[in-house]
């Protein structure tokens, strides 16, 4: 149970930092460096839970679809 709480926050949190990011594009116009840091920042997150979804699933915190 635990395991789907971290996984629905970080979704939740990749997903606001890719609002930031659309939000800081409109308003700088393209011409700043937030909107690259905050995409920056949802591709780590994204790499990070991809990790820890193989990590859980290599040792056995999230079952197979068999199991």
């Amino acid at each position: 149970m635990l395991i789907k709480i971290i996984i629905i926050l970080f979704l939740i949190i990749i997903i606001g930092s890719l609002f930031s990011a659309l939000t800081f594009l409109y308003k700088d116009g393209g011409s700043g460096t937030r909107t690259v840091k905050a995409l920056t920042i949802r591709i780590s997150l994204s790499i990070l839970l991809f990790i820890l979804m193989m990590l859980g699933f290599y040792f056995g915190i999230i079952p197979g679809k068999g199991q």
